[in-house]
């Protein structure tokens, strides 16, 4: 069989490399030819880029076969191609959704493992790495193995939340979630700042089991952080609609933005209009669960709007230790830079994960879309020495631009853990990214 060519591969925030894409359905026979696996492409960095001098990546996205389902338990398993999409058109119907869903249902179950996804209900249901009962690998030695918490427990923690650098994930089991309805009743509220954002999530907590709030990235002074909590749960049958939800029309950006469209004016003008949106203090009403999960979703390759440089999300997490102010004195520093960001998402975490390396733990989140410039190393910089005083981390599957120094400032321990399993099963390193490359040295 003749070598795939080289071709340009490219991240969600337009970030690319060379690579040989390995595409077919038979993922045990594929991987043994591949540095590392890659599903739908919709990380923001260079986490699913290959290394430069191992360009062999395997596509898992024809891998896709349900390979089990217990109704009575929610038991699912999976080959690691098949997606998030698929998975709520096929079970919602009958009643399931995924435990944990990021901010994109195009996603597939190796690269929910990979970047252990966390969702609106962080702080009520951990990571998806939280309801992963068993994967399916293939390691450096070119053996196929089964890892869990009982069977080889070490390769099963630095997996989920390792990126793909410990091995190809070939099948994924977890537990899926019964719900009443496919729609969301959700609440939206007008916050005044970021000090009241905090105290507001920490309030909504206990009472809604999704939250989340969308920030003024541009917001000044007394009303720094201001903007809209939307919290949320599953309609019950006697409030939700007797149809299901419609599918929406979908439009598709054909052509890459000119930069000078997304600049500090028009941002500013989106955000004071998507505020002022919520006229009313509260309001509530059922949604459908598409538009309160997958907002982003509605619009095909809006990645396209930040231009051909395409995009860089900054998301860091702030311990509760650091105290109430933590999050002002981020965006302090964001709007001293010149950040503009119109897509700007504070979360509330409560759990911290049981992956090696998983982004969350206890306290809040915020994540940034950023248009990548010339002086965005500059910034991200910045942010990230806040965030190394804050004692907080920053998300892998988002990152492009931080350094070595600081990752390593930030993991410390959790670090030379990580390592130390990557020396038992894969020494050589035959396992890399871009990614890799720039954090770690690889």
């Amino acid at each position: 069989m003749s070598e795939p060519p080289l071709s340009t591969l490219s991240g969600w925030g337009r970030h690319s490399a060379e690579g040989r894409e390995h595409l077919g359905e038979n993922l045990e026979r594929l991987s043994a030819e591949a540095n590392l696996s890659r599903g739908l492409g919709r990380s923001y960095g260079d986490s699913s880029l290959p290394a430069p001098d191992l360009p062999d990546v395997l596509n898992t996205t024809l891998g896709d076969r349900i390979l089990r389902f217990d109704e009575g338990s929610g038991l699912f398993r999976a080959e690691s191609g098949f997606s998030l999409s698929e998975l709520n058109r096929l079970l919602m119907a009958r009643g399931y959704f995924t435990p944990v869903s990021p901010g994109t249902k195009f996603v597939t179950l190796g690269g929910m493992v990979a970047a252990d996804v966390h969702g609106k209900n962080q702080h009520k249901d951990g990571n998806f790495g939280h309801h992963v009962t068993s994967l399916k690998m293939r390691v450096a030695d070119g053996r196929v193995v089964e890892c869990s918490q009982e069977q080889h427990p070490d390769l099963f923690r630095a997996t989920i939340g390792g990126m793909g650098l410990t091995g190809h994930v070939l099948e994924v089991e977890f537990g899926l979630r019964r719900i009443p309805s496919q729609w969301i009743w959700q609440e939206s509220r007008r916050i005044h700042d970021i000090d009241e954002f905090q105290d507001a999530l920490e309030e909504a907590a206990p009472e809604w089991p999704y939250t989340m709030g969308w920030i003024d990235g541009l917001a000044r002074g007394k009303h720094m952080g201001r903007g809209i909590l939307m919290t949320g749960r599953w309609a019950e049958p006697s409030e939700a609609p007797r149809q299901r939800p419609k599918k929406r029309f979908r439009p598709r950006l054909r052509f890459d933005w000119p930069e000078w469209i997304l600049n500090g004016l028009t941002i500013r003008i989106f955000n004071e209009l998507y505020y002022r949106k919520q006229w009313r203090l509260r309001s509530s009403g059922v949604v459908s669960h598409e538009s309160f999960y997958y907002p982003l979703d509605a619009i095909r390759s809006w990645n396209r709007m930040y231009g051909r440089r395409g995009f860089t999300q900054y998301q860091c997490v702030l311990p509760r230790e650091a105290g109430r102010g933590s999050a002002r004195r981020v965006l302090e520093v964001l709007t001293k830079h010149g950040g503009a960001s119109f897509l700007c998402v504070i979360k509330d975490f409560g759990r911290e994960s049981r992956g090696v390396l998983s982004f969350p733990r206890p306290g809040i989140t915020l994540a940034l879309d950023i248009a990548v410039r010339d002086d965005t190393q500059t910034l991200v910089d910045a942010l990230n020495e806040q965030v190394l005083q804050e004692g907080g981390r920053i998300y892998l599957a988002k990152d492009s631009f931080t350094r070595r120094e600081h990752f390593e400032a930030m993991e410390g321990a959790r670090l030379e853990e990580f390592r130390a399993i990557r020396d038992r099963w894969d020494p050589r390193r035959r396992f890399r990214s871009a990614q890799s490359v720039r954090l770690l040295g690889d």
